[in-house]
């Protein structure tokens, strides 16, 4: 008798979706016109689905107007606002790619995603946090202040000629963005409809940069198809309707906002909250009850530091019923109190990779309770996945550890320009190779026990040590490198460099941090750092990153969380 193995198939009594992105957006705009589809209270804007296609449709007649082309990219570099929102669709509507930026990201970065896409646009804010993005892209960039709007010619970036500023500015080659959006008169709705219906439901329309094994970030690319199915079942399973009213705490730039909430939302005609530009504890409990919200999205550190306010019992929660806890792992504990104090009693967590769009797992409100808070959940509709040994390739017996694989409708297009890294991605079978290490049980319900990849999952944000260390190396009195994860209470897990100095050279933890500091991302800059040269090697001479972990567990009198 053969041996139950580790293989599901997502069935659905619900077809995939056959729209792009654009005529999706039309359908619902028509259907539901008077029902709110975006209310941001950091900006005090409020648009019904008749009035927000009024303004999608004015912004991608200006990009039309200013010479976007279809699979031309675009990048975004902002905090959560309409003007994202906007972006996001009628970018959508045109056939532009849309390159969503981490507002973290600095100039260095920044720099490699604008030359690495071949952005022909960037649209941004002036500011956000410590961020100067107007600074940061002169940096990189100086013609930009000797040239009218939409004229750059850049001797660093071939394909770069318009940059938008989100509100207004001062440099003078960046478009106020009602100067661009004037643009919009000079195109009718004609041409604007027989641009829309020239798109095709598998061409790309996103790019999502994730942080690279080789030290560079990879631009996944996500199609009409992969994006608008992922965010219709993301809904679908949280039995989303146009009466839903989802607060949105998380980045858009990531799938988790601009997928599992705007399109979730979207697709659904429910109403899409931002109660802040970035995540505020405090801002989002508050959006909850002032909007009567029936929905919340965020990664476990955020629902933890809402659960930690010291008037939190203060806020009227009362109208949740739902929500997704995704990102990273999630705590048991911290699932069961969102449950039983937040009134969300059919939160879901999900689980994925930006690489397939990104859901591939999600819990369902009718689950067994042990299941929902100790596993992400069963096979998505339209979706295979499938554990195997990653040595033999063969599919594991259930309750075997083993590589988890996905295939379907989900799986990314590839890897932008980088079909080296396609390739060893997704295989000749069109399987999905994530690389973390997952065991199916008899049901269906599948755990993720660890990575078969050194990859860090830092309140949410993938963080792969190889990126760190070719940055660290960069330092003239660093002779060796190594970065592995320790576990963290608040964000799953926090960073710890491993660093051998240079015959006669002394540096201290600050030093490291300073050199950090503005040049990489914030939650790339190492939270522990460990002098010696002491690295625990393989015969052959390879670091055994299990072992650092281990000993810089023990050292920092660390322990690991229990997580679903």
């Amino acid at each position: 008798m053969s041996k139950e193995i580790s293989y599901a198939s997502g069935t659905s009594d619900k077809p995939l979706l056959g729209d792009t992105i654009g005529n999706k957006f039309d359908e619902i705009a028509s259907k539901y016109p008077k029902r709110e589809a975006i209310v941001s209270i950091h900006q005090n804007i409020r648009f019904t689905y008749d009035e927000l296609a009024k303004e999608v449709n004015t912004l991608a007649k200006a990009l039309i107007s200013s010479g976007f082309k279809k699979g031309e990219r675009v990048g975004i570099w902002s905090s959560n606002n309409v003007e994202w929102l906007l972006t996001q669709y009628a970018a959508a509507k045109v056939g532009v790619i849309l390159v969503t930026i981490n507002p973290a990201y600095r100039s260095h970065e920044l720099d490699y995603v604008l030359g690495q896409s071949g952005c022909k646009g960037l649209i941004l804010q002036n500011q956000f946090k410590t961020s100067d993005y107007e600074s940061m892209i002169s940096e990189i960039c100086p013609e930009i202040n000797e040239v009218n709007p939409g004229e750059l010619k850049s001797n660093k970036f071939e394909n770069l000629t318009t940059i938008i500023s989100m509100t207004s500015s001062k440099v003078k080659g960046i478009y106020d963005w009602k100067e661009f959006l004037n643009l919009s008169k000079n195109i009718d709705d004609k041409e604007l409809e027989i641009r829309q219906d020239d798109l095709d439901v598998d061409d790309a329309i996103n790019i999502q940069y994730t942080s690279g094994t080789t030290g560079f970030p990879k631009g996944a690319t996500l199609s009409h198809h992969n994006i608008l199915n992922n965010g219709y079942f993301t809904g679908a399973t949280m039995n989303f309707t146009e009466k839903d009213r989802l607060v949105v705490p998380v980045p858009l730039y990531h799938c988790f906002g601009m997928v599992l909430a705007n399109l979730a939302c979207l697709t659904h005609g429910a109403c899409v909250i931002y109660p802040s530009e970035g995540f505020e504890p405090d801002l989002a409990l508050k959006a909850v009850e002032d909007e009567n919200a029936t929905a919340l999205h965020g990664v476990p550190t955020m629902f933890i530091a809402e659960l930690a306010l010291s008037n939190f019992k203060e806020y009227n929660l009362s109208s949740l019923r739902t929500g997704l806890m995704a990102g990273s792992p999630c705590p048991i504990e911290t699932m069961k109190q969102v449950i039983e104090l937040m009134h969300m009693t059919e939160v879901e967590i999900a689980y994925g990779m930006t690489e397939t769009s990104p859901v591939s797992f999600q819990t369902k409100v009718d689950s067994p309770m042990e299941k929902r808070v100790g596993t992400v959940g069963s096979v998505h509709p339209h979706v295979q996945v499938k554990i195997i040994d990653p040595d033999s390739g063969k599919i594991c017996a259930v309750g075997e550890a083993g590589e988890l694989c996905t295939r379907g409708y989900s799986v990314m297009l590839g890897y932008w320009e980088n079909p080296e890294g396609t390739e060893s991605a997704i295989d000749s079978k069109g399987w999905m190779h994530t690389g973390d290490t997952a065991v199916m049980d008899e049901d269906g319900y599948v755990n993720i026990v660890g990575r078969i990849k050194d990859m860090i999952v830092r309140g949410g944000e993938n963080v792969y040590p190889v990126e760190i260390e070719d940055f660290l190396m960069a330092h003239k009195d660093i002779e060796a490198v190594q970065v592995t994860g320790v576990p963290d209470p608040k964000y799953g897990e926090e960073i710890i460099a491993w660093i051998s100095l240079k015959e006669g050279k002394n540096l201290s933890e600050d030093d490291i941090k300073e050199f950090c500091k503005g040049k990489v991302a914030h939650y790339k800059v190492p939270r522990y750092i460990r002098f010696g040269d002491d690295f625990p090697m393989t015969v052959t001479g390879k670091v055994q990153k299990y072992k650092m972990r281990e000993t810089s567990i023990k050292e920092l009198g660390l322990k690991e969380q229990e997580t679903a």
